[in-house]
């Protein structure tokens, strides 16, 4: 059987093409792993469902590359990890929530398209209740577990397929980001994460948190299979009309996201500093971050690159009256529901007032508080968060212009990943650490990328890049260049399968 440990795409075509292994026998690897370590040893907790037809699927696929030599497209026989968000046709699917299981008869059109190039759907992956936390807990499937440290948190709402693709369950995985779904769990679990530019991947066949901010996006080990997968999942849709985005951001230059991946991006670069976003230096938790990407941004600075110090004035002010959680997330989420095609009778309302959704969840029941919004235009303060948000906007891009920067940097999130005990309690009850709401509420392009752990605790640590609109594939070449500069992708290591080293490849 194949070894799967820290697999990449090319790697995988290439067994392919020679016949190493077939993909029947990498899906029943990937499928022994999930069961060593997701559903017994440490129990992870990051798949909801393995899908009854990988099997059938990666059969068909070792046919069609016997009988005609050539792959079904450019994800041929890739074992994928889909968050529990995403419609799978015949793959129970939940979004998160107990009262919301069922199995779809139509997929997602991110699902079409990773199918269409060839890609195995393998599993699912859990989530917090529609999507609506920055940690993984879920009345359908509790806490998923922190590889690294399984006392501590993966980070959400992404949780799932955060941890499942840092630990070797799946090849590249599907997130989601509303305000830093994506790249959360990606700093928390040393994976990349991007954030496309909203409105470059469809959401059909989605649920949503924040129809204005959702985008889903890849979660991988490298920044090449991140953008390789986000050469199949862009596309104008007409089931999204936000998708109107991927005509005006047009092809990637070279015809992939891939074509310009080189070492070279960074001695070029310009790279602002947002030093204010940096966490406190009074907090441990927050100095201990601060150490890994000071050192990493020390690092770039000496192949060239210039780094500059910027600032961006009033930003707590402007991230947060822009916010529209609680504007509109109920009000997206039941149209969702409503128009469903085979959940019925569930609305935000019999969810919330029959307590069916993790307690966990501080904004879930903020949302179904007394005072609540049911529909944006009764928050009298909207037109003024919209109008704020776009103000943001051209505040964020003049300061870039003004100092010809090509991405902003700083922490993805002030902490590493926080114990399962304070997720679970009362501390982040009112407000979370994180800087990822920045690019969301920007509505601008973000990418974590892994750039090395923790003193003494051994927590993952994410870089984050922030471009303007449209940006991707500047954001992916960047991200390269310090990818292979500071190697800080390392698989977390599990007992149980060193002890079960017999041959398994497991």
């Amino acid at each position: 059987m194949p070894s799967i440990e820290e697999l990449t795409i090319d790697r995988v075509h290439e067994a392919f093409k020679s016949g190493a292994y077939t993909c029947r026998e990498l899906v029943e690897t990937y499928i022994g792993r999930i069961k060593a370590i997701d559903q017994a040893g440490p129990k992870l907790n990051a798949i909801t469902v393995i899908s009854s037809s990988c099997l059938q699927e990666a059969d068909a696929l070792d046919l069609h590359l016997k009988e005609h030599g050539s792959f079904v497209g450019s994800l041929h026989g890739v074992p994928i990890i889909v968050k529990d968000q995403c419609d799978t046709a015949g793959v129970p699917t939940a979004y998160g929530n107990i009262c919301c299981v069922h199995t779809p008869t139509e997929d997602a059109t991110l699902v079409k398209k990773l199918r269409a190039a060839g890609a195995v759907i393998l599993a699912k992956s859990t989530m917090p209740d529609f999507a609506a936390s920055f940690n993984s807990a879920s009345s359908l499937s509790g806490v998923t577990l922190n590889p690294y440290d399984n006392t501590r948190e993966t980070g959400g709402s992404s949780a799932g397929t955060g941890t499942a693709i840092t630990a070797n369950m799946g090849l590249i995985g599907v997130g989601e980001d509303t305000g830093g779904s994506i790249r959360v769990p990606a700093s928390f679990c040393n994976l990349v994460g991007l954030r496309p530019t909203v409105g470059l991947v469809s959401r059909a066949g989605l649920s949503p948190l924040v129809k204005t901010q959702d985008t889903p996006g890849p979660m991988t080990r490298t920044v090449r299979d991140a953008a390789l997968m986000l050469d199949v999942l862009v596309g104008y849709d007409a089931k999204d009309p936000y998708t109107a985005s991927a005509v005006i951001a047009g092809p990637p230059r070279g015809g992939s996201y891939a074509s310009n991946l080189s070492e070279a991006a960074l001695p070029k670069a310009r790279i602002g500093v947002l030093n204010s976003v940096f966490g406190s230096k009074d907090l441990a938790e927050c100095t201990s971050v601060n150490q890994v990407v000071r050192a990493a941004l020390l690092k770039i600075g000496t192949t060239g690159a210039t780094l500059v110090d910027i600032e961006i004035p009033d930003i707590d002010y402007y991230v947060r009256t822009s916010s529209t959680y609680m504007s509109r997330s109920r009000y997206d989420i039941d149209n969702f529901l409503a128009a469903h095609p085979i959940i019925k009778d569930v609305t935000f309302e019999s969810i919330h007032s029959a307590k069916k959704y993790h307690r966990s969840l501080p904004l879930f029941r903020n949302m179904g508080a007394p005072k609540s919004y049911k529909h944006p235009y009764e928050d009298p303060d909207y037109a003024e968060r919209l109008e704020v948000r776009q103000e943001f906007q051209r505040v964020v891009i003049g300061v870039m212009a003004e100092h010809n920067i090509d991405v902003i940097a700083f922490p993805s999130v002030q902490i590493p990943a926080p114990l399962v005990s304070d997720v679970l309690g009362s501390r982040f009850d009112n407000y979370f650490p994180t800087n990822t709401s920045i690019a969301s509420q920007l509505h601008h392009p973000a990418i974590s990328i892994p750039v090395g752990f923790t003193e003494g605790t051994g927590l993952p640590v994410g870089l984050e890049f922030v471009g303007i609109p449209y940006s991707e594939q500047r954001l992916l070449e960047l991200a390269y260049s310090v990818e292979a500069l500071i190697g800080a992708r390392k698989a977390p290591e599990f007992d149980c399968l060193e002890k079960a080293q017999d041959g398994s490849g497991i």
